[in-house]
C-alpha cells in the first residue's frame, strides 16, 4: 500500500504539469472492464461525457478518467487522452470495428494563475497518458492541481494554495478503496479536529476570515458575483466487482467527504465532480465501500493542502504553518 489511488491494482496515474502557466492536467488510465460512475452537486460545473455515465446509460465500461485545469478550455485535453488510447486500441469498440475511447473529464478554473493563455490542451493529455504509471501518485502542485486555489473571494493575496492529494485504505482481503481529488475550494478546509487549516485568511494576516461567515456578506445578492471560480473534483476507485447503479452510489456517498472537509461546499460557486470507478475484481458490499470511499475522499483532500508548495503569489499551507495556527 502506497496510500494513493494506484493501490487500486491496474490503475495508472499520469500527471502533466505547467509551471509557468500554473495548470495541468491529471490522467487516470483504467483496466479493462472497469465500470464507471458519476455524481455532480456544484453549481457550476465544467465536464464532459457525465451523462454517459448515469444508470440509466448503456454505456457500461470507461477507458480513463482526465481531470484538468483551464476551466473549459481545458476540456481540450481529452482529446489527447483519447488520441492516446486510440493508438493502443483501447476504447468502445463499434459494430463496425471503430475504437472510440470513452474519457468523462472534469475541470477547475485557474485561469488567475501563473501566465495567462496557457491553457491544458490535447497535447498535455497525450503527455499525461504517457507519464501514467503505478508509482506512488506524486501529491501537491503537479498536474490538474498546479494553479488551484483556496478561498480566493479577495484575490491571491489572501487565498491559500490547493492542488492535487490522493488516500487509499485496505479494506481487507486485498479490497480497496482510494480517492485523487483536485483542491480548487471556494469553502474553507478543515483538519481532522474540525478546525480551518486552509482558507481565505484575514487582511491584517491574523488568522482565517471563515468563509461560511463571509458568505453572509452574500446572503441577498442575486445572481452570485462573479470572481468566485472555484471547485473540488476528483475520483474515487476501488477494486469491488459492482453494477453501474451501485458504483454510481459510490460516487454518491462519496461527496460526503467533500461535504466534511471544505465549508461550505457544493455552492453555485463550485462545480463539485466526483467519479468513481469498479475494476470489477472482488465482490463487495456497496455500503461499505461507499462509507469509505467518503474518509478516503476526505483524507485526500486533507492531503492535497499539506502537500502543495506556494507558486504564482498564492501561499502554502507549508509556507504560512509557522505564521498562525493551522
Amino acid at each position: 500500500m502506497n496510500n494513493t489511488l494506484t493501490d487500486v491494482p491496474g490503475i495508472l496515474v499520469g500527471h502533466a504539469t505547467h509551471l509557468e502557466g500554473a495548470t495541468g492536467c491529471t490522467v487516470i488510465l483504467c483496466p479493462l472492464g472497469t465500470v464507471g460512475g458519476v455524481d455532480q452537486r456544484g453549481g457550476g460545473p465544467g465536464t464532459r461525457e457525465t451523462d454517459l455515465l448515469r444508470p440509466t446509460r448503456g454505456m457500461e465500461q470507461v477507458n480513463a478518467v482526465l481531470l484538468a485545469g483551464g476551466s473549459a478550455f481545458g476540456l481540450a485535453a481529452a482529446d489527447g487522452a483519447m488520441r492516446y488510447l486510440e493508438e493502443h486500441e483501447t476504447g468502445y469498440r463499434a459494430i463496425s470495428g471503430v475504437i472510440v475511447p470513452i474519457v468523462p473529464t472534469a475541470i477547475v478554473f485557474d485561469l488567475l494563475v501563473g501566465q495567462p493563455g496557457i491553457r491544458p490542451d490535447a497535447a498535455m493529455g497525450y503527455a499525461a497518458c504517457e507519464a501514467a504509471v503505478s508509482d506512488p501518485v506524486p501529491q501537491g502542485t503537479v498536474g490538474a492541481g498546479t494553479g488551484c486555489r483556496i478561498g480566493a473571494m479577495w484575490g491571491n493575496e489572501f487565498a491559500m494554495k490547493g492542488g492535487v492529494g490522493s488516500a487509499s485504505v485496505d479494506l481487507g482481503d486485498g479490497l480497496v478503496v482510494a480517492a485523487l481529488m483536485v483542491v480548487n475550494a471556494v469553502g474553507d478546509i478543515l483538519n481532522e479536529h474540525g478546525a480551518i487549516m486552509a482558507g481565505m485568511r484575514q487582511q491584517d494576516g491574523n488568522g482565517f476570515a471563515d468563509m461560511l461567515h463571509q458568505f453572509k456578506s452574500l446572503a441577498q445578492v442575486i445572481p452570485p458575483q462573479a470572481g468566485r471560480e472555484n471547485t473540488v473534483i476528483g475520483v474515487v476507485a476501488t477494486n469491488a466487482r459492482l453494477s453501474k447503479a451501485h458504483i454510481n452510489k459510490v460516487a454518491e456517498m462519496g461527496q460526503a467527504g467533500v461535504a466534511r472537509v471544505v465549508r461550505p461546499a457544493h455552492t453555485m460557486h463550485d462545480g463539485d465532480t466526483l467519479f468513481s470507478l469498479a475494476t470489477g475484481e472482488i465482490p463487495a458490499n456497496v455500503s461499505v465501500v461507499g462509507a469509505y470511499a467518503a474518509e478516503v475522499v476526505a483524507t485526500a483532500i486533507r492531503n492535497a493542502v499539506r502537500a502543495a508548495v506556494s507558486l504564482g503569489g498564492v501561499r502554502s499551507w507549508q509556507e504560512i504553518n509557522s505564521s498562525f495556527k493551522v
